[in-house]
């Protein structure tokens, strides 16, 4: 199964290797820039332009979730690999790691001087790397 998210506002899921759609969900009113199935493999997390973040749970196709507290575009999304903490990284020269059980931003991460373009977090770890616009990676403890 892969992933896709697009300009069409939609996430979808196909299937290999005859190719076919599998899920497709909506709800984001602008691009989506992320998409990233949960380690677990039961749901999955997306972000888009429109600022905000969203679970998904596939056996409903639906939203259960959705995060809001950028202000400009989200560029990227990940999942830890406890499968309890989502990464985002934003336009709005922040990112932040949302705690999924109590649906909350645990940390804001600034210091990046213009838009951060990527976030990861690195495997079994409190350790996430961003990528900016200004150039620069950092390295974030998010203990």
């Amino acid at each position: 199964i892969v992933l896709t998210g697009g300009d069409d506002h939609l996430w979808k899921t196909w299937g290999f290797p005859d190719g076919n759609i599998l899920l497709t969900g909506e709800g984001h009113t602008d691009w989506l820039s992320g998409c990233c199935f949960r380690p677990s493999g039961t749901q999955l997390v997306t972000s888009s332009g429109d600022t905000t973040v969203r679970l998904w749970d596939l056996s409903r196709s639906g939203c259960i979730l959705t995060l809001r507290g950028h202000s400009r575009a989200v560029r990227g999304c990940c999942w830890h690999s406890c499968g309890d903490f989502v990464a985002s990284a934003s336009a709005d020269c922040t990112s932040k790691i949302w705690d999924v059980n109590s649906e909350r931003c645990r940390y804001t991460l600034r210091g990046h001087k213009d838009s951060v373009n990527s976030i990861e977090f690195l495997p079994f770890s409190s350790t996430v790397v961003t990528s900016s616009a200004d150039k620069t990676l950092s390295l974030w403890d998010v203990r």
